[in-house]
Formats: C-alpha cells, sequence, structure tokens
C-alpha cells in the first residue's frame, strides 16, 4: 500500500507517491487547479484506480516561526474535503517549511531552465514533503 504526497496550492498542486513498500517517493506531476479543488479530487480518484493508496498527506504550510500562516486555512478546508470524501483512507498533514526553497535548490543545482522551474516546482516539493512523512512515520516505528 503506498503513500500519496500533496503540495496543495491555489494555483498549482504537486503529487508524489511511495513505492509499494514504502521506501522510495517519486513525483508524479504538478496539476494546474486555478482555486477548483474538484479538479485535484478528480486527479486523486484517478490515482486511487492506479495505485493501493492507504495514506494521503498533505503539506501544511507554518510560518516560520510555526504559527498559522494565512494559507493554513484553505489547506484546512482542502484536508476536510479530503476527509469526508476519501473515508476509508487515511488523510494526515505534515510541516511543509522549507519544501518550497529545497525543490528550488534542487532546480538550481541541476540548472533547470526557469521556465520549466514554474510547472516542476510543486512536484519536487510534494516529493520533500513525502519523504519528510515517510522519516517520520519510520522513526516512530
Amino acid at each position: 500500500m503506498r503513500i500519496l504526497g500533496i503540495d496543495y496550492g491555489e494555483a498549482r498542486t504537486g503529487f508524489a507517491i511511495t513505492d509499494s513498500l514504502n521506501i522510495t517517493v517519486q513525483g508524479i506531476e504538478t496539476v494546474k487547479n486555478e482555486g477548483n479543488d474538484k479538479v485535484l479530487l478528480k486527479k486523486i480518484d484517478e490515482l486511487l484506480e492506479i495505485y493501493e493508496i492507504k495514506t494521503i498527506v498533505v503539506g501544511m504550510p507554518f510560518n516560520m516561526d510555526g504559527s498559522e500562516s494565512k494559507r493554513m486555512e484553505l489547506t484546512k478546508k482542502f484536508i476536510h474535503k479530503l476527509k469526508c470524501k476519501y473515508n476509508k483512507i487515511k488523510i494526515d498533514y505534515i510541516d511543509e517549511r522549507l519544501t518550497t526553497v529545497a525543490a528550488h535548490k534542487t532546480m538550481n543545482f541541476l540548472s533547470i531552465n526557469k521556465h520549466k522551474k514554474r510547472n516542476i516546482v510543486d512536484t519536487i516539493s510534494a516529493v520533500y514533503i513525502l519523504e519528510t512523512y515517510v522519516e517520520k512515520v519510520k522513526n516512530q516505528n
């Protein structure tokens, strides 16, 4: 059973998934949603048909000082939608501070064209979110 990672955003949302043993994480894609969560729910439906997903984890956008950000309320509403629609799947969240910064550093290191960055930054952020979650779960056991 796999874990799906989501870097939720108002304009674009990145998706990543673990392998079936939850050892490695791969980026899937970035979906342009422009504030329309129905587009994202449809994408999740498609992913559920392809993969056996036991958990969905969403990055929670805390401020650097640990306080709640303005985007956090939107993310909480999205998580609520997930819990209502996918009530047989565990829905969780994890602190996503600095994942976008790490994604940009990775893209700069790889010399990715600045025009391509916009299309993949959220996917890479979703990978970092999911890697953080997988490590957290491993350390709890």
